[in-house]
């Protein structure tokens, strides 16, 4: 049996809870919480280190009528999984989901999100966010991506889902997870024990009786402590805060119970196309509804107090409320460019890489 390791500080489960030290960031908590890939954010099976070591020891890619599977062999049963199994298993309603977004659109949005250092590179760099935003893209990094160091920066793919959740898109996490998983298999720079918090859990849905195993893996976890350090702002950073979007702001934020959260506009799924250089038509604003507001946070972000400041965010939210808006018809006409994911430093791609690491969905 191959002499694999865990990761400390990868697949960890995300810190979701309120204490008093999470002032300033209730919105992106509440967002998480109400999200469709809470469970896999927080899902923490009792996991079995022989299992794990198990299943990375003897698994393998193979095509069966055109489908690709991992098979592996965990205590002398036969274990199968795929991409629909991965979407099932951890909950993600994402089948149809975007794999990645044309460079342009992630230039874009990111630029809306307050992103300060837009360049050509297709590597990004969390510090230049402001903290709200920074704690979504650290638990996405920490907790779904396959990742294991380097959390500071990420690729053109972990940008695209970053924003389909922004915008109440659907990001195709479970291919994400497949592929990783697949690269897993041959990764030069050593093959680890990916996803032991996922893997755990797609053995329990085909072993009957897992008594037999005794050592466990405690999962990593994120702490009350993840606040603090998504409050320091980064070197060359200049302090401004930019709020969430309007597509993320949860209703009834004060009084949220179990599962009770919902987002604003749940059926509105924004798309997305590349900047053209042909003169866009104006539309014709529409005629308001009756009786309909766009809830307000319960606690609104204190950093902000100078009005220039404050007229520059609203800014920002009309920009991203309009691109929303004027990309939805894009969507019917089948515009958006979905180009193969690239993954983080772990993996390797033909797609190729940026000089900081990162994959290209497409070239410039």
């Amino acid at each position: 049996m191959a002499n694999l390791k865990f990761a400390d500080t990868h697949n960890m489960v995300a810190f979701l809870s309120k204490p008093e030290e999470s002032d300033g960031f209730e919105q992106i908590v509440d967002f998480l919480n109400a999200h469709p890939i809470k469970y896999a954010l927080t899902v923490n099976p009792t996991i079995y280190i022989s299992c794990i070591e198990q299943f990375w020891s003897t698994v393998k890619a193979k095509t069966i009528n055109g489908e690709v599977q991992l098979h592996a062999l965990v205590d002398g049963k036969k274990i199968i999984i795929t991409e629909s199994t991965v979407r099932r298993d951890l909950q993600l309603e994402d089948a149809e989901g975007v794999d990645c977004l044309p460079n342009s659109t992630i230039f874009e949005q990111l630029t809306l999100m307050g992103y300060e250092k837009i360049s050509q590179k297709l590597t990004f760099y969390k510090p230049f966010f402001s903290p709200q935003w920074k704690f979504l893209i650290h638990t996405i990094l920490q907790c779904l991506s396959s990742k294991t160091t380097a959390w500071n920066e990420f690729s053109s793919t972990m940008a695209s889902a970053i924003i389909c959740l922004a915008t109440n898109q659907k990001f195709n996490f479970s291919k994400y997870i497949f592929e990783s998983m697949i690269r897993n298999l041959d990764n030069l720079s050593g093959k680890i024990l990916m996803y032991p918090r996922f893997v755990q859990v797609f053995l329990e849905q085909q072993l009957d009786d897992l008594s037999t195993h005794k050592r466990i893996y405690v999962a990593p976890s994120h702490t009350k402590k993840i606040f603090a350090n998504m409050r320091r702002v980064g070197k060359g950073f200049s302090g401004r805060v930019t709020p969430l979007f309007p597509t993320m702001v949860v209703q009834n934020q004060s009084e949220l119970g179990e599962g009770s959260a919902n987002l604003t506009d749940p059926h509105h799924t924004p798309t997305f196309i590349q900047p053209s250089t042909q003169p866009q038509k104006t539309q014709k604003p529409r005629k308001p509804r009756k009786d309909t507001q766009v809830p307000q946070s319960s606690d609104p972000m204190e950093n902000v107090t100078d009005e220039a400041v404050h007229k520059e965010l609203g800014d920002s939210l009309v920009r991203a409320a309009t691109t929303a808006s004027s990309l939805e018809a894009e969507q019917d006409n089948g515009n958006i460019t979905k180009t193969r994911s690239k993954a983080t430093p772990n993996e390797s791609s033909s797609l190729g890489t940026t000089s900081g690491g990162g994959p290209r969905c497409q070239k410039l």
